[in-house]
């Protein structure tokens, strides 16, 4: 009974790589949209243009986002993303306490920045799959280049 179900789903897991890349590159987008720009709804922080480390955390995420969410440079934009992210866990989160599950004082807040960050690093191996740019721009190459 399971190997029918595994069969059945296997031939969907590009589409569902491919969802799963877009939403979770969209949301990243998102969350460096808003403290950026305050969009699509408000920050509780002002991001000065800039200022470290925020400013370019923003810039990251919505770069990074934004290539992953089209599955161009996948590898390379979950790299920077993961990296981002695992800084922003150690620097920002961690020192306030040791478990992320909960908000301070209990826990430190930082599940959100634990699941982006192995989110992309999973990414960084899979790859943006074969309904992505990468995919596309691959089967523009000659054959000599391949």
């Amino acid at each position: 009974m399971t190997k029918g179900l595994d069969r059945r789903l296997a031939r969907h897991a590009p589409a569902a790589l491919s969802a799963f890349r877009l939403v979770y590159g969209l949301l990243f987008a998102a969350y460096g949209s808003r403290s950026l720009f305050d969009w699509p709804v408000r920050s509780p922080v002002v991001v000065e243009f800039g200022s470290w480390p925020g400013w370019y955390a923003g810039l990251i995420e919505i770069v990074a986002g934004l290539l992953v969410a089209a599955g161009l440079f996948t590898r390379t934009a979950a790299f920077i993303a993961s990296g981002e992210m695992a800084v922003a866990y150690f620097w920002m989160h961690q020192p306030m306490a040791l478990w992320p599950v909960a908000d301070p004082p209990g826990g430190n807040g930082g599940a959100l920045s634990i699941l982006f960050c192995f989110a992309f690093f999973l990414l960084v191996f899979i790859g943006g799959g074969p309904y992505s740019l990468d995919a596309a721009r691959g089967r523009r190459l000659p054959l000599n280049r391949r």
